[in-house]
């Protein structure tokens, strides 16, 4: 009987900790996530309820790894932006030094087999005079898999630098033909943070841009204010 109850006082001492032990791992997460590079004034410098919930047990690597998300997609978002603009305003690229009569704003060619495709017949100046959904549905699938190819070549690149070399910043992939981070701190810099958070803030607005983008442009009017 004595050692029953000396045992009941004892996992009632452990179970009074517990709560304790939780609270405290708790508070350190949310100081950890609170505190990631990005977390800014738009949001009170605290993370949003939904974020806070996917990060909740993600640790250092996690949140390093969603920060590379964010700043990928939101590089990517920008470029769509730009992209989309060209395709809707009709500007045209000739590429590969086109055909004669073929510059920036006329995509009309004399030259008809000047094609994209040979076997969809798809021609260049098809895809400039195209809205850009229709542009990207008249893409041949050797074209896809280019892109795919060297999308997935530049993220084992990326991935490489950021895990395998171990590099500290998120977004750091030691591409930077303008030579931006050449100058004194490098991209640890604490002169460079406001560039880095600026690079995040853009791409998260054009992440909401171009998604509002192609849903107007897929179901129109879905997008009750301007839009390109």
């Amino acid at each position: 009987m004595k050692i029953f109850a000396a045992l009941s006082m004892l996992l009632a001492s452990a179970s009074a900790f517990a709560p304790s032990a939780t609270q405290k791992r708790g508070t350190a997460m949310n100081a950890l996530v609170d505190d990631a590079f990005g977390v800014s004034i738009e949001t009170g410098n605290k993370v949003p309820p939904l974020g806070r919930k996917i990060l909740e047990d993600a640790g250092p690597d996690g949140i390093k790894w969603f920060q590379n998300a964010e700043i990928k997609h939101g590089r990517i978002a920008m470029v769509a932006t730009i992209g989309f603009w060209v395709q809707k305003l009709g500007v045209h690229f000739p590429l590969y030094l086109g055909p004669s009569g073929s510059n920036a704003f006329s995509p009309d060619s004399t030259a008809s087999n000047w094609l994209l495709s040979s076997t969809t017949g798809v021609t260049f100046q098809d895809i400039a005079q195209a809205a850009p959904l229709d542009a990207i549905n008249m893409v041949p699938v050797q074209g896809w898999f280019q892109i795919f190819l060297a999308a997935g070549w530049f993220e084992c690149i990326a991935y490489n630098r950021q895990w395998a070399e171990g590099r500290e910043i998120p977004g750091d992939y030691g591409y930077d033909p303008l030579g931006f981070t050449k100058k004194e701190g490098g991209i640890a810099g604490k002169d460079f943070e406001s560039l880095r958070m600026k690079e995040i803030k853009n791409g998260r607005v054009a992440m909401m841009t171009i998604a509002a983008w192609v849903a107007n442009e897929a179901i129109p009017g879905a997008l009750p204010v301007w839009h390109p």
